[in-house]
């Protein structure tokens, strides 16, 4: 039997919202730590508004990047319906941190002008579901976190700070500020940085309720 003993993770979202640069960021900051870390990830043709998953396994004794069915320890949405589409993947009581915001598909939103219905599906019912499955969810406005932190493009380093929140991820702030500080643009650096600490701080107002935090 195969004790992996690590941290693993999803991460999921849609084109164009900037998950592989976040992959990237926590790998790279694996490395500053000198912890092994494997992925595997599927992107494809999406590159605007189709799905992508990415599996991220942090130390541990794994030889296979891809997670078995209900036994990630974290699904980061950086799309809500995303964190649904996977949700599969999570243990039970495992931890979800996602983005409040909804990217509707092109095709749900073709399907919906064409037959003048406005039934799309909400946050509200999104988290519902959810629920079924794990009471440790924190829904994010990361979008309006990033634009506090000076730029919208800045999403995806809002997850980086909640993540470094846990208790449980085996990497700190400082690592993950150093993997960032690797994959972003000297010019975007300041604007990086500081999503990173809004998004510590709401996991802190929010997750860390319900889980173990470290200390800020």
């Amino acid at each position: 039997m195969n004790v992996h003993k690590g941290f693993d993770m999803v991460l999921v979202g849609v084109g164009g919202q900037g998950i592989v640069m976040l992959s990237n960021a926590i790998g790279n900051a694996c490395v500053e730590a000198g912890k092994k870390a494997i992925t595997g990830e599927l992107h494809g043709l999406s590159q605007r508004s189709g799905s992508i998953y990415i599996h991220m396994r942090i130390s541990g004794d794994s030889i296979s990047p891809l997670i078995p069915y209900g036994q990630a320890d974290a699904i980061v949405a950086l799309e809500a319906m995303e964190a649904l589409r996977y949700i599969e993947y999570l243990k039970d009581e495992g931890v979800i941190i996602m983005n409040s915001r909804l990217i509707h598909p092109p095709i749900e939103v073709a399907g919906l002008s064409r037959e003048k219905r406005s039934d799309f599906i909400t946050l509200d019912a999104i988290l519902d579901k959810l629920k079924t499955v794990t009471p440790n969810i924190a829904s994010i406005d990361a979008l309006g976190l990033a634009n506090e932190a000076g730029d919208p493009r800045t999403e995806n380093s809002v997850f980086i700070g909640a993540l470094s929140a846990l208790a449980n991820f085996p990497l700190t702030r400082e690592q993950m500020e150093k993997g960032l500080m690797k994959v972003v643009p000297e010019k975007a650096m300041d604007q990086n940085l500081k999503a990173l600490q809004v998004g510590q701080k709401v996991a802190y107002d929010s997750l860390c309720q319900l889980l173990e935090c470290r200390a800020p």
